[in-house]
C-alpha cells in the first residue's frame, strides 16, 4: 500500500536545511560583500553632529548590499554615502519562510501575514524594495532604516514583526562590528573635529547645543514611533 505524501514532506521543512542547501558566503568588506547583514555608513553632516546617526542598509544572500537611497530609488551594490563601517551578520534560522498559514514559526503568525511573507531572504528583499520604490526619502519619517526595518518585518526576523527604525539603530550599534579602525576613525573623527572647533569658537555651551540637537531628534523618532504611530515609517 502506498503512503500518501503529508504536506510537511511537499514543504520545505527547516531553516537548518535551507542552511545546509544555501550556505552564506564569508563577509569580505574589500569586495563589498557582506552576505545577509545589515550594513551601516556615516552621514555627511549629521552624523558630525550625531555619530549614532548613519545610514543602512540590507544585504542579499549573495553578498549584495540593497538601501533606500531616495526617493523612488532602492540602490542595488551601490551603498549610498560611501563604504560600509558596520556591519552585523543575521541568523536566518532566526527567520519565518511560511508556506501557508499554518505553518508559521514566529509567534504572530497574524500579523506577520499582514506584513508581508516570504519565501526565503532574499525574496523578502525583493518585495521590501519594490514597496520602497513608490516611496519618497525623508530623513524624519522615511528613511533608509525604515526600509531595513520593513524587511526585517517580512523575514520576522527573531520572531517579530514590530522592528522600527529605532530598536534596529540600537540593535546595529549594540550588536555590530566596525570592519576596520579606518571605518570607526572616519565615523568619529568628524564629530571629534566639529566638537573642538565649536568649542573654540562658542565655548562649552556649543557642546550643550549639540547634547540638544541630539535629544530633540531622539525625541522626534519616539514621538513617531510610539506615540503617533504611522508618522514615521
Amino acid at each position: 500500500m502506498e503512503l500518501e505524501a503529508t504536506p510537511d514532506d511537499e514543504v520545505f521543512s527547516s531553516n537548518d536545511e535551507m542552511e545546509e542547501l544555501w550556505p552564506l558566503g564569508e563577509v569580505d568588506p574589500k569586495r563589498a560583500r557582506f552576505p545577509c547583514c545589515i550594513v551601516w555608513t556615516p552621514l555627511p553632516v549629521v552624523s558630525w553632529l550625531a555619530p549614532y546617526i548613519g545610514h543602512v542598509g540590507i544585504a542579499r544572500e549573495d553578498g549584495t548590499v540593497m538601501d533606500f537611497a531616495g526617493s523612488n530609488l532602492v540602490s542595488v551594490d551601490d551603498l549610498a554615502y560611501g563604504s560600509a563601517a558596520r556591519c552585523l551578520q543575521l541568523d536566518r534560522k532566526k527567520c519565518c519562510f511560511p508556506a501557508n498559514l499554518a505553518s508559521h514559526v514566529c509567534a504572530r503568525s497574524h500579523e506577520h501575514s499582514e506584513a508581508g511573507t516570504a519565501m526565503s531572504w532574499d525574496d523578502a528583499l525583493r518585495s521590501g524594495a519594490r514597496r520602497f520604490e513608490h516611496k519618497c526619502y525623508n530623513l524624519f519619517t522615511c528613511n533608509s532604516h525604515s526600509f531595513v526595518a520593513d524587511c526585517l518585518n517580512r523575514l520576522a526576523y527573531g520572531g517579530s514583526v514590530g522592528w522600527n527604525v529605532l530598536n534596529l539603530a540600537a540593535l546595529v550599534w549594540l550588536r555590530g562590528r566596525w570592519l576596520d579602525r579606518t571605518a570607526a576613525a572616519r565615523s568619529f573623527l568628524p564629530f571629534a573635529a566639529v566638537s573642538c572647533v565649536g568649542v573654540l569658537m562658542a565655548g562649552w555651551s556649543f557642546l550643550l547645543g549639540m547634547a540638544a540637537f541630539s535629544l530633540l531628534l531622539l525625541g522626534w523618532f519616539v514621538l513617531g514611533v510610539y506615540c503617533l504611530k504611522g508618522l514615521v515609517g
